[in-house]
């Protein structure tokens, strides 16, 4: 699976949020679909409309991810 890439600091690592605050680990797929590191995760509950960098500061848009 090729993963998109942090804008920023150009590593694949991401992690979303629920409301309580909990981090669950992505990455995001070059089509731009946000998967669970985990494949048996429980997903229910986190915003997969933006992703934070587990490698610096940078959060966003999953399309806002670069190639490479």
């Amino acid at each position: 699976m090729r993963k998109l890439l942090c804008p920023q600091c150009k590593i694949a690592g991401m992690y979303v949020k629920n409301e309580q605050g909990e981090r669950l680990l992505v990455y995001v797929t070059k089509e731009g679909i946000v998967v669970p590191k985990e494949v048996e995760a429980v997903t229910e509950g986190f915003d997969f409309t933006e992703v934070y960098c587990l490698g610096c500061s940078w959060h966003g848009s999953p399309k806002r991810m670069v190639k490479f």
